[in-house]
């Protein structure tokens, strides 16, 4: 898989679900900001909730139907956007809690953007590359309007990638005018460079997760030359965190994914897994240069930093108090839950939190929506540069507004995302 892949480590009970965590994120956060009561119980709600029930005929050519979805979180501060996910777990409320975070990652990063996120409940290892062109051109017709390039712009997720973008960027067109489809090529980002694609897009998640941690670690006088990180999931955020970490010195001790776990103390070279893992079914197990260990060994592991890139809910009260990292950078949504991210703070290990750690993806896919609509050609250092003074400021905002409300970073990254909207809301007023 070219994506972040799923595993558990630790279950956790329906009452610790991803919405949830996101739920009690931004009560804290409300709470502590005296947020109107109004505008909390427009936030606490979504504006759409999509259901699509499709046919798609199979290779053997049986027909099968497939369940899709789509939240649209709100939309205050413009468009609706949030990656598609296929995964055979997604359901509506992993829907509503990723569309919920999305806009708060949009609001704290400044871009011009709503939340949104869904997809199609499916497990893509179990259909043909056809097969997965056709659920796809199918699930996008069935959305209809209810996407489009000023409205709502899905991007790529888990299990989904460039050329599903393509495949949903051609079908939407395909039921729109000739004069049209030139105007609506940015209906979905994080197509391939050769549709209209981004250059660096495929990179941009991870390389956020690493300015995080450069700034991380300038803010508590540190270099990340001669740390060791340890890394959950080798898809393109994790590869890609790691490819800039070893560029800045610092050694990746341990990697997990869906296969297993490897550990070396001395080093794991990052290209050279990544080459092992492609020749192999793109899985890590079986690595001769570290040696595996088990599942539930792999967050004890002693480094400086902790990458969970991979899904939700993986450090939980079961193992945060085996942590025995500096600090984590959230690469995923909502990997640590609420509980944990209570007993991580009593031991002083700084988290980096989602909506701001891994933003780097949807900042990148607002360079590229503004490529399509402006006939622009952007370059990759060019993005690369944009996108780090984009999440460096971030930071910055969150740094800021801990130290005015005495909070932590996620409690403050939510007051400053949630700051920006209520302004859009006290501007724009309520219809009627």
């Amino acid at each position: 898989m070219s994506n972040n892949q799923e595993f558990v480590v630790e279950k956790t009970t329906k009452q610790e679900s991803l919405l949830e965590n996101v739920k009690s994120q931004f009560s804290k956060a409300a709470d502590i900001m005296q947020l109107d009561e109004g505008l909390r119980k427009i936030l606490s709600i979504n504006n759409n909730e999509i259901v699509v029930n499709f046919p798609v005929k199979m290779d053997d050519g049986n027909i099968r139907t497939f369940r899709g979805f789509r939240v649209q979180h709100n939309n205050a501060l413009g468009p609706y956007k949030g990656g598609l996910r296929y995964h055979e777990n997604l359901d509506m409320d992993t829907s509503r809690a990723l569309a919920t975070w999305m806009t708060y990652k949009t609001s704290l990063a400044r871009l011009p953007f709503g939340g949104a996120k869904g997809g199609v409940q499916i497990d893509p290892k179990e259909y043909s590359k056809s097969e997965l062109e056709r659920i796809t051109r199918r699930f996008t017709y069935a959305m209809g309007d209810n996407i489009g390039p000023e409205y709502d712009i899905p991007a790529p997720d888990v299990n989904t990638t460039a050329q599903t973008m393509a495949w949903i960027a051609d079908t939407f067109a395909s039921t729109k005018s000739p004069d049209e489809r030139s105007r609506i090529h940015h209906v979905v980002t994080g197509k391939p460079v050769s549709a209209g694609g981004l250059e660096g897009r495929d990179r941009a998640t991870g390389y956020g997760v690493v300015v995080s941690l450069k700034r991380w670690a300038e803010y508590r006088g540190l270099s990340l030359n001669g740390m060791s990180f340890i890394l959950q999931g080798y898809g393109k955020v994790g590869y890609w965190a790691a490819h800039y970490l070893e560029k800045y010195g610092a050694r990746m001790v341990a990697v997990q994914d869906e296969s297993g776990s490897v550990y070396n103390a001395d080093g794991i070279q990052v290209e050279e897994l990544r080459n092992y893992s492609r020749n192999n079914q793109n899985k890590i197990i079986g690595y001769d240069r570290a040696e595996s260990i088990e599942n539930d060994q792999f967050f004890a592991l002693k480094c400086d930093i902790c990458i969970p890139a991979a899904m939700g809910n993986q450090i939980t009260e079961h193992n945060a108090y085996t942590i025995d990292a500096k600090v984590i950078a959230e690469g995923a949504n909502g990997p640590v839950n609420n509980i944990a991210d209570s007993i991580l703070q009593e031991r002083k290990v700084d988290i980096i939190p989602d909506i701001l750690c891994n933003s780097g993806g949807v900042i990148a896919s607002y360079f590229e929506w503004l490529q399509n609509r402006n006939g622009e050609i952007w370059e990759i250092d060019e993005v690369l540069e944009k996108l780090e003074n984009m999440i460096s400021n971030s930071f910055k905002r969150v740094l800021t507004r801990s130290q005015e409300h005495d909070t932590d970073w996620r409690t403050a990254a939510y007051i400053e995302a949630t700051s920006r909207i209520a302004d859009a809301y006290e501007q724009s007023g309520i219809f009627p």
